[in-house]
């Protein structure tokens, strides 16, 4: 039974040329939200192999999932499978791959979890920092000041997504600077670009010998702050976001000859001053659907013995 090794290796293959052609290609940065897409179809395409793996080699060692996958297919269906030409690695192959599903859900469970803990913790932060007044709702302001020294500001995920900004971070920005700053996390939060980062996340401290988890974590990172930056720009304009940005984060360190963690920053920044051309609206067409097709190709490499015997 040939399927589940093709399966396998095409998902190897995906793993490894997918992550090494967008490394060089160079519109990612014009066009987050498309790199954003063409990512989560690369790994859709990776553990869909991996689902469609698991499946038919569990087909070929028990007869009991046999029936089940294949109960309503003719019979010359089965046999184009040749599910009982198989050898003992069947069985081995198809309790690997659903221990490694079994992790993923574990995974993607944890960090579910934790997510939400932070979330309740940064919440009972500003309650104690903020107190509501008489006759407020936990939740209702979308904007919410606290007094600090150090110009910060964040996004609270959530059903209600809040923005917590500083006193000192008001000071210092100037303008339509906060409105600017708003739009960016509100870009976050309309994008539900917290539930990648979970699921990026998840996968990467799963798996971390596998780079292409790794990868997908690293660029999940980076991809979605250009995209918001993008949706504040269109609002505000480059500059805007740009000060904004060298506002809240000179105090960091991270313009300075030994950057910090955010060494991204002064990349965005470089990016909004010195924009590049976007890609034309059908190359961007062009590349979404391309990206789309990927996880149809193991799709098709799973149900082309059976099209093919129905014929």
């Amino acid at each position: 039974m040939l399927v589940p090794v093709a399966l396998l290796m095409l998902g190897a293959l995906t793993a490894v040329v997918g992550p090494r052609l967008l490394a060089r290609a160079e519109w990612p940065e014009r066009e987050p939200v498309v790199a954003l897409w063409v990512w989560q179809c690369v790994i859709a395409a990776v553990l869909l192999c991996c689902g469609l793996s698991m499946t038919l080699s569990a087909a070929a060692a028990w007869q009991a999932v046999r029936g089940q996958v294949f109960a309503p297919a003719p019979q010359g269906v089965m046999e184009a499978y040749a599910l009982s030409a198989t050898g003992p690695w069947a069985a081995a192959t198809a309790v690997t791959l659903a221990l490694g599903a079994v992790w993923t859900a574990a995974m993607l469970s944890r960090e579910v979890f934790r997510a939400r803990a932070r979330r309740r913790g940064r919440r009972a932060e500003l309650l104690v920092r903020s107190p509501l007044l008489p006759g407020e709702e936990p939740g209702t302001d979308r904007l919410v000041v606290l007094e600090g020294e150090r110009p910060d500001a964040w996004w609270l995920p959530g059903a209600a997504p809040q923005l917590a900004i500083t006193t000192a971070a008001l000071r210092r920005l100037k303008g339509r600077q906060l409105d600017a700053v708003l739009a960016h996390e509100q870009g976050h939060a309309q994008a539900r670009h917290d539930w990648l980062l979970h699921c990026s996340g998840a996968l990467a401290n799963g798996f971390p010998q596998v780079r292409v988890f790794a990868a997908f974590r690293d660029e999940m990172h980076r991809l979605v702050e250009l995209a918001a930056d993008d949706v504040a720009s269109r609002r505000f304009g480059r500059l805007t976001i740009a000060l904004a940005l060298v506002e809240l984060n000179e105090h960091r360190g991270v313009f300075g000859p030994c950057p910090s963690a955010e060494a991204q920053v002064p990349q965005r920044v470089h990016r909004l001053l010195a924009p590049l051309p976007r890609l034309t609206a059908g190359r961007r067409l062009r590349l979404t659907a391309a990206a789309a097709l990927v996880p149809v190709i193991p799709l098709l490499v799973t149900f082309v013995p059976g099209l093919s015997a129905l014929g």
